[in-house]
């Protein structure tokens, strides 16, 4: 009696066909498009609205937006000067599996010019590809997730002065403190 259970059992278990999907199976980067550097403020306002602002200077600003993917929201930091995107900076969240991104990257801008690692922390660099440069930065622990993604373009627009690029910026210990003194806050 005991073979009989077990046997129909398994039987019916291999009939079951599931598939598990990565969850971010469909995520594409074309859903950060609108950010691109050289998009409008007016094309990710018209989709994301207005933004929080976290930084206005002269004719720059910083802004914070989120972007629902499944169930979670992540940030996107935008830097726009005169109107027109700058850079971006996306805080990726860790359910994202890094294999899957960073072929995703790969498929859309080509192999990395530049890699970095340190323990279970990688960087991955694309060098003025088309006039932007893309960063990317992941982790391993039990498994590999990312950490954020930027572009940035590789040359100023004219008339900004002192730019310094979102992923830059939020890599400063100064600015550390500050945005983490933000956040607490809120």
């Amino acid at each position: 009696m005991r073979k009989i259970f077990l046997f129909l059992i398994l039987s019916f278990s291999l009939n079951l066909n599931a598939e598990v999907k990565p969850a971010n199976y469909d995520f594409s980067l074309e859903s950060l498009k609108v950010f691109k550097p050289g998009s409008t403020r007016a094309a990710f306002e018209k989709k994301y609205g207005k933004g929080e602002v976290w930084k206005e200077e002269n004719k720059t600003v910083i802004l914070k937006y989120y972007v629902a993917q499944i169930r979670y929201k992540f940030p996107v930091f935008v830097q726009v000067f005169d109107g027109k995107v700058v850079d971006f900076f996306a805080r990726l969240p860790t359910y994202f599996l890094h294999d899957l991104f960073h072929q995703s990257i790969i498929n859309r801008v080509g192999k990395q010019d530049k890699y970095f690692r340190v323990e279970n922390n990688a960087l991955y660099k694309w060098v003025n590809k088309k006039g932007i440069d893309y960063t990317y930065s992941g982790t391993c622990t039990i498994t590999c997730f990312p950490i954020f993604y930027s572009e940035a373009l590789n040359k100023p627009p004219g008339g900004m002065n002192k730019y310094k690029p979102l992923v830059e910026q939020f890599n400063s210990s100064a600015n550390l403190e500050e945005s983490l003194k933000r956040g607490s806050s809120q």
